[in-house]
């Protein structure tokens, strides 16, 4: 096991940890507010953190500001979905859930990019979902908007790596980091104040600027698996957020998954794996890492 990949799945965990402290502030505090005091605190480490050759002065300057600006609103909006779901819902549903953005890359690939999908990527797409339901289990079990949001976040982060791959590097990441934390600040601030602000306590507080430091710290730990170590070798220590989210639910939250709930999300990683290798078999190598946050 190389330095990448144990860098992949600590900036794994640190997201699961993080999302953890967002799910504990569920009642406490409005969603905006939650969201926008932990981009506040991501933007910290994210904003000690840069490409030699980049300045967080000019994270404005964009070569396709369209694109870069619906990526950005995309994160945003990923990220308020998020919360309202983490806070909601069972985390393991939540994550289940949200895991289903690799597999809508598949679709929407072929919707958008026009790229044929073979038949093992669609068995990979059709044993997600199959894994999704057996944790969920509509008909059997009420679903609650949360479980909707999820699904928001899995389809903004499936749109915004279609996105990814046609800026293909034309963009600085202190432009697109830049630009989102700037989104999150406003969005959120004026949404929180339209709403109704709540002056959180000492312990919300700390609870809110870990939250948003871990999300900064993952980011960077992320970034730094994938300069190291190709996305297709990264890619699927995502899946080790499902046993996080398990012990966390259970030892925290109180959640404890049954036998058909833990079956499905084994066949979820299982059909994400199988995505991976399709397309380390169809590229050659990676060209895009599909499990990169799409929120912070």
């Amino acid at each position: 096991m190389n330095n990448g990949i144990v860098l992949a799945f600590l900036a794994y965990a640190i997201f699961a940890w993080g999302d953890a402290l967002v799910k504990s502030m569920g009642g406490e505090l409005p969603v905006f507010e939650i969201a926008f005091f932990v981009t506040i605190f991501a933007a910290v480490p994210i904003l000690l953190t840069k490409h030699g050759n980049e300045r967080w002065l000019e994270f404005w300057r964009m070569k396709r500001p369209a694109a870069v600006h619906l990526r950005a609103a995309s994160g945003v909006t990923a990220g308020m979905l998020g919360v309202y779901a983490f806070t909601t819902i069972p985390f393991a549903e939540a994550y289940a859930l949200i895991f289903l953005s690799p597999l809508l890359v598949t679709v929407l690939s072929m919707l958008m990019l026009k790229e044929d999908v073979g038949p093992w990527r669609w068995f990979a797409v059709f044993a997600g979902l199959a894994g999704v339901l057996l944790v969920v289990r509509p008909g059997f079990r009420e679903l609650q908007i949360g479980h909707f949001a999820a699904v928001g976040v899995a389809l903004l982060a499936a749109l915004t790596i279609i996105l990814l791959r046609s800026l293909a590097g034309q963009e600085k990441r202190t432009t697109l980091l830049g630009t989102m934390i700037v989104y999150g600040l406003v969005i959120n601030g004026i949404a929180m104040v339209a709403t109704g602000f709540t002056v959180p306590d000492a312990s919300q507080l700390a609870r809110l600027a870990t939250a948003g430091v871990l999300a900064g710290v993952g980011q960077f730990a992320l970034l730094a698996a994938t300069k190291i170590t190709p996305a297709n070798q990264i890619a699927p220590t995502h899946y080790s957020q499902i046993a996080w989210a398990v012990l966390i639910g259970a030892l925290f939250f109180d959640e404890y998954p049954d036998v058909f709930a833990i079956a499905g999300l084994v066949a979820l990683a299982a059909a994400g794996l199988l995505t991976v290798i399709r397309e380390r078999i169809r590229l050659g190598a990676a060209r895009w890492n599909p499990f990169l946050r799409n929120r912070l």
